[in-house]
């Protein structure tokens, strides 16, 4: 017997990891206690099944979280920094001027959905949603669109690389749960959210958004289609987003084609460091503040804020960390491995039906991707899964379906003004087929032996 293991009674685990999932989701959907509560009080129950190793049970409790949080908990908080700058210094409004320069502005629709795939991968999405609102309700009263087709591929895209490629917090923290490269995830979580970014234009574009009749309001009608607010480089503007990207890819590259006495691999895999490479983009974010008598000010708001954002984010993958070294002393894994090789079910569907319920239930991509992060964890090497296709293949699960139990969902509807059952239709359907077609690409990837 493993004198490690948490438990060693097969039928036992198997009803207490059950009983803890119910017990999770009831706690979320029905009392609507906080994540962070409905994580914790589950898990505290776990330890008294009959049968649990107590000291076992709190070892693997503390060894999670811990190492967990050691890996990710700085890059967290530096990635909420960046979002905070990007959002105060008018960079967004840069990027969005740019990208709607490069697609035009009688393509508007597309234009804002490029413009949601590269925002997502920065600053929360629903947050990017309340910045660019005045744009979409503009555009739509210049061109003459309604607001359905305006808006759609934007919702879609926005939360698709929000949930799917890091460096935003829920990604990013399931990456690190599943031990995953970083780099190797922004990449092919890039490609995947590209494909699912076009399904949603071309859902709000072509299928659903011209059968549903809202107008823009016009209260927006005084606003330019090209933001005027902002000006300066665009190259500044995007650097804090792209570089610690290109860094952390440039890593993953380099360790696959240079050997590691290499000296550009050494330089790259420290540049390429998550601390170091979003420490840069902190930097570089912060040389767009134009009034440098604020600084200082900023600084120390920015970094409050992000702290702030940041917790709850924290503590809640702490605890996905530790319910995933909890399980891995379990017999339960050899139990879910039964069953997908005893009916033959492709293993890439766990993590992604567990993101799925996950996100439906709570409303929350980042619990969704997390909890699907934390319980096939685990499992990997028996179901013959890669870290990334299991973290990427959750992601795209956690985006489906935004619905009235999203508070992006709400914000969207009521900034767009669309009535609820036309929203549903728009943005619900723009997730479920961004969310889809996402994990269609995942699966092309890994049955390529891509990832």
């Amino acid at each position: 017997m493993d004198p490690t293991a948490v438990a060693t009674n097969p039928i036992l685990s198997l009803i207490g990891f059950i009983l803890l999932v119910i017990l999770l989701l009831f706690l979320i959907a029905k009392w609507k206690w906080h994540v962070f509560l409905a994580l914790l009080i589950p898990i505290m129950i776990f330890g008294i099944i009959p049968g649990v190793q107590l000291n076992n049970f709190v070892s693997a409790f503390e060894t999670g979280f811990g190492k967990t949080l050691g890996k990710i908990g700085v890059v967290i908080v530096l990635g909420s920094i960046i979002a905070e700058a990007l959002k105060h210094t008018g960079a967004i409004n840069i990027i969005t001027n740019s990208i709607i320069k490069f697609v035009g502005k009688n393509r508007m629709p597309l234009a804002l959905t490029v413009t949601g795939f590269i925002l997502g991968i920065a600053i929360f999405s629903d947050v990017a949603y309340v910045i660019l609102n005045p744009l979409v309700h503009a555009s739509a009263l210049a061109t003459g669109t309604g607001i359905a087709v305006m808006s759609t591929g934007l919702v879609g895209a926005l939360q698709l690389t929000h949930a799917i490629v890091p460096p935003t917090p829920g990604p990013l923290a399931a990456t690190a749960l599943l031990g995953a490269d970083l780099g190797k995830t922004i990449f092919y979580g890039s490609v995947a959210c590209f494909f699912g970014s076009i399904a949603s234009w071309i859902w709000g574009q072509y299928i659903v958004g011209p059968r549903i009749p809202t107008l823009p309001s016009s209260e927006f009608s005084g606003e330019e289609i090209i933001v005027e607010k902002s000006k300066g480089s665009s190259i500044k503007a995007f650097a804090p987003i792209i570089v610690p990207v290109i860094l952390i890819v440039g890593q993953s590259i380099s360790k696959i084609i240079l050997p590691e006495d290499n000296l550009i691999r050494i330089i790259l895999e420290y540049l390429g460091w998550p601390v170091v490479a979003l420490s840069i983009g902190v930097i570089l974010a912060y040389l767009n503040i134009k009034n440098k008598d604020h600084k200082k000010d900023s600084t120390n708001k920015w970094i409050e804020s992000a702290l702030r954002v940041s917790a709850m984010i924290l503590v809640v993958t702490g605890l996905g960390g530790s319910l995933s070294e909890i399980l891995k002393g379990t017999p339960v894994v050899n139990y879910v491995v039964a069953f997908f090789q005893g009916f033959q079910v492709p293993s890439l569907l766990l993590p992604f039906i567990i993101g799925i319920i996950g996100n439906m239930i709570t409303g929350s991509t980042t619990v969704g991707v997390i909890t699907a992060a934390s319980i096939t964890a685990p499992m990997l090497s028996q179901l013959g899964l890669s870290p990334e296709a299991a973290m990427l293949s959750g992601a795209s699960g956690s985006v489906m379906i935004k619905y009235v139990n999203s508070s992006y969902f709400w914000i969207c509807t009521s900034l767009s003004k669309l009535p609820v059952n036309d929203a549903i239709k728009a943005y619900g359907g723009a997730t479920f087929v961004g969310g889809l077609f996402s994990f269609a690409t995942v699966w092309v990837l890994w049955h390529f032996g891509l990832i």
